[in-house]
This record gives structure tokens, sequence and C-alpha cells, in this order.
């Protein structure tokens, strides 16, 4: 399995307002052109995180912990519908009640992107795609904590976690 380089994003600047298109593949050649994904942190009642395993052909961090829920907004699509349809997709999770707690924008190495972050609480059946991912599990905050820095999660849920949730 392969991402699709041609999938069209939409180009945003630096206040989430979009400019144009453009596609993964120039989002993620080390161009660092600025598009907007959303992130949902699912946490169960015993205030546990569930995060999501990275398959190892994903062109961005493959083989790590991430997100519950990441992805793309696709061009023409509301940050809300895309929370949805990436819910759904990645965990099967299908009624859930979003907060949005942020946004900013993430460098990494490769790429920028407007980073939509948002929580829910959710105790119901999680079914992870087993074509997007490769599985996952609720992690404790102290497991979180442990694994910092260690190259086990992506740098990227390590800030954004940090940031609002530590």
């Amino acid at each position: 399995m392969k991402d699709n380089s041609q999938e069209i994003f939409p180009l945003v600047d630096e206040e989430g307002r979009v400019i144009g298109s453009v596609t993964r593949g120039e989002c993620h050649n080390g161009s660092r052109l600025l598009h907007p994904v959303v992130h949902l942190h699912v946490f169960n009642a015993r205030g546990e995180v569930y995060l999501q395993k990275r398959p190892e052909w994903k062109d961005i961090q493959p083989g790590k912990w991430d997100t519950s829920v990441g992805g793309h907004i696709d061009y023409g699509e509301t940050p809300e519908l895309a929370l949805v349809r990436e819910a759904r997709e990645e965990l099967g999770i299908t009624d859930f009640t979003p907060e949005r707690v942020g946004q900013y924008v993430f460098e990494g190495l490769r790429e920028r992107e407007f980073v939509y972050v948002h929580r829910t609480s959710y105790d119901g059946p999680i079914n992870p795609s087993a074509e997007e991912l490769d599985g996952g599990r609720f992690w404790t905050l102290d497991e979180i904590r442990v694994a910092i820095g260690q190259n086990i999660l992506t740098p990227n849920f390590e800030s954004e976690f940090q940031r609002f949730f530590l």
C-alpha cells in the first residue's frame, strides 16, 4: 500500500485561510507547503488516550505511535467534516462529540501543517482500519510520558500532547 501523491489538499496561509490547492506529493516532498490537518485525541473514562500505530508504508513517520485520529483536510472540505470522516475511516467511530482545543502550525523536517486539535471522551467500540493503520490501543498518561523522546511516538504527537494535555 502507498499514499496517493496526487491527492489534492488545500494550500493555506498562517491563519488557516485557503489560498490555493496542492498535491500530497508536493506537500510531502520537502517543500514545506502549509496544508491543513485535523487531529482527534480520544480519551476513555479512565483518562487514557487511544493512540494509533502508523503502518510502515506511510510516507511520513512510518511505524510510530500517533494521535488517535489524524488526517488531511480534502480540498473543499471543512475541518469539522474532515474530522468526522477521518474518525469513521480510521477507527470506525461515528457517535462522538468533538471539542476543539486549539490550532497551531506544526513544522516537521519535510512538511508544515496547520493543525486543528480536538478531543473527545469515548468508551464505545473502536475498530482500527486494517487498511490505514497497524492497530492501536489506549495508553496511560504515564506510559506516554515515558515514551516521549524515545523515538516511539511521532514528533508531532509528542509536541502537541505536551502542549495541550500534559
